[in-house]
């Protein structure tokens, strides 16, 4: 059997949300009892909660929402390079040892350990000449385990603005903490939500 990864961080009450953003909240609404067989719950929480895709909606007004984005990006041949102590951006010198064959797929492995208690207000976000040159590369879809590809403070989402010209996909908040550099197959398939700016997604790495 072929070795999977699993690069989604656990999502709870206590998981780190953006300032501002909602938290996970759940409640019971049934519980197994003499007149009812089942527990059911009901929970209240960010679409960009633990690991997600964002949306073209989500930083373009006329962006489509996520349940309309093709899942093609989302599964396939990916590869994960590491760019760790890169500093608050990942310039295109940060991943040059790997560009080597793009799949069209890259994760971006930018945490010793990836905060799961905290927001990290210093996250290590993206130059927009990295996303471009990896779009150059043919890259379709970038996956980060920092919470934007754009610093934390930053008001024109410069980043995000390459996405959106460039047509890529973007995964945030994975978990590589334990993943080695190299290729795998890729599986993060997010929610058919029609309406919304993001889905939750259950991220996988499969060995080739």
């Amino acid at each position: 059997m072929k070795q999977l990864w699993d690069i989604s961080p656990p999502v709870h009450a206590s998981s780190p949300v953006f300032p501002g953003d909602t938290a996970y909240h759940q409640q019971w609404v049934a519980g197994i009892g003499p007149d009812c067989p089942v527990n059911v719950s009901a929970i209240t929480l960010s679409p960009h909660l633990g690991a997600h895709a964002d949306a073209p909606l989500h930083y373009d007004p006329a962006g489509v929402a996520i349940g309309h984005v093709a899942l093609h990006p989302f599964m396939g041949p990916c590869r994960v390079i590491h760019a760790l102590g890169c500093g608050p951006l990942v310039q295109p010198e940060h991943l040059a040892h790997a560009m080597s064959g793009l799949p069209p797929r890259v994760l971006v492995r930018l945490y010793t350990h990836m905060p799961q208690d905290r927001f990290d207000h210093a996250l290590p976000a993206f130059a927009p000449e990295t996303i471009a040159l990896l779009a150059d590369r043919g890259v379709q879809l970038l996956g980060t385990d920092s919470a934007s590809v754009d610093p934390a403070d930053s008001k024109t989402l410069d980043a995000h603005q390459v996405l959106r010209q460039r047509g890529l996909r973007v995964l945030e908040n994975l978990l590589l903490d334990d993943v080695p550099e190299g290729d795998y197959e890729l599986i993060a398939l997010p929610l058919k939500l029609m309406s919304a700016d993001a889905s939750p997604v259950r991220a996988v790495l499969r060995e080739l």
